[in-house]
């Protein structure tokens, strides 16, 4: 197994990320540092991660997929993504690797309803009638992929989705891969504002974006 971390500005919290993963799980943790203009990837590195920075910032589905091509050329699998920011708890990384060899899913992700807004609970609701995909909790980063679902997500056919979160689930699962949630805890950021659900502006074209991106799809 592999952790992945996507990181943009994230010095104040992803050495502590870092060093928790390490601890709880031991196993080797890679931060995508996504064009920074801090110290993100001097503190991972101090923490004990692999860095790969890009030199300018791609975006999250992008840091991501840097992370799952290393993993696939390494062949180390399943891989597991959080994020930098210190809302996830590392402990359940062991809950998603067991639901994973329990139940032989493709990806697992982490879910927890409870931390969302009025705002974002409304677009997953509308953006689950739209794709028809039966995930809760459409916007989390805590997941884990297996092989199969890295090999679909290293193609061309997943390059450029500029919000993954939907994009990711509707290629997969329109691939016939199996998709499950196990609930998880999940804390407050201590630095920084969600990417997408900061302001109106970017929450009206995340639903523009998604909400063609998942009709075409679905279409298919």
């Amino acid at each position: 197994m592999i952790v992945i971390i996507p990181a943009c500005n994230e010095e104040r919290t992803i050495r502590q990320v870092v060093e928790n993963v390490w601890r709880q799980i031991g196993c080797p943790i890679v931060v995508i540092d996504d064009g920074s203009t801090d110290d993100t990837a001097i503190e991972a590195f101090r923490g004990g991660a692999i860095v790969i920075s890009h030199g300018r910032q791609l975006g999250a589905w992008t840091a991501i997929q840097t992370g799952l091509l290393f993993a696939r050329h390494h062949r180390i699998f399943p891989v597991v993504t959080l994020d930098g920011d210190g809302q996830h708890e590392v402990e359940d990384i062991s809950l998603l690797l067991e639901v994973y060899r329990k139940t032989g899913a493709h990806v697992v992700i982490g879910s927890c309803p409870d931390r969302a807004s009025w705002m974002r609970k409304g677009a997953w609701s509308f953006l689950r009638f739209l794709t028809g995909l039966p995930v809760i909790d459409l916007t989390s980063g805590f997941r884990l992929y297996s092989k199969e679902a890295i090999e679909i997500l290293t193609s061309k056919e997943a390059l450029l989705l500029d919000y993954q979160d939907i994009g990711v689930l509707l290629i997969l699962a329109k691939r016939g891969l199996s998709i499950v949630e196990v609930p998880v805890r999940m804390y407050e950021r201590k630095a920084g504002h969600s990417r997408v659900f900061s302001n109106w502006g970017t929450v009206i074209r995340y639903m523009i974006y998604s909400s063609i991106f998942g009709i075409s799809k679905r279409s298919l």
